[in-house]
């Protein structure tokens, strides 16, 4: 990925941005929007069995929906769809990515977080309507390419606690310790 900033051509990419953010970039180099990824061990039908245990009829071309999730499974979406692979497109609904994305941390297999971050800002500068995901990184890339950022208004980050007691509880967790759509007993996360 390039580009040009104030004048200046800066260079970007995975190993760069690993760099940058000091993370790694190791793992698979996968990101697909429209179709399911072609990974080896990766079969859809059966993280889809995973995700939807009590549909019997699981199949590669179904539809993705957030309701029929345990809440287990809504929580990892939200985190995905929030910090992972940020689209600020709808939340009713799955992607074939984030699918993917959630057999790989339940599989414990290691994605390269850093090609994702670029494939996902390339691709929302693509779209008609779409906010930029991972802009708070920008200045970091900025200042490591050495651009100039006199001039340039601060913007304070939010610090937010997105994960709240309203958020847990619209998921289905609820204050009693009782996960409404499955009656079993769940500890709710302790705030630090």
């Amino acid at each position: 990925l390039s580009s040009s900033v104030k004048g200046q051509r800066i260079y970007l990419d995975a190993r760069i941005l690993a760099s940058i953010l000091h993370i790694p970039h190791t793992g698979l180099y996968v990101f697909e929007h429209k179709k399911w990824p072609e990974v080896e061990g990766f079969h859809p039908n059966q993280i889809l069995s995973i995700l939807y245990p009590n549909d019997p009829n699981v199949h590669p071309n179904m539809a993705l929906t957030t309701n029929r999730l345990s809440v287990d499974h809504r929580l990892l979406h939200h985190l995905i769809v929030h910090q992972i692979l940020p689209t600020g497109e709808g939340y009713a609904k799955l992607s074939r990515m984030q699918v993917f994305l959630m057999w790989c941390i339940l599989s414990k297999i290691e994605f390269c977080f850093p090609f994702l971050m670029l494939k996902t800002m390339v691709r929302a500068f693509s779209q008609k309507k779409s906010v930029l995901p991972f802009g708070s990184i920008l200045t970091k890339v900025f200042l490591h390419h050495q651009i100039r950022l006199e001039g340039e208004i601060a913007t304070k980050l939010k610090k937010e606690d997105t994960y709240n007691k309203s958020t847990m509880n619209r998921m289905g967790w609820k204050n009693n310790d009782i996960d409404v759509r499955t009656e079993r007993h769940r500890s709710l996360p302790k705030r630090h």
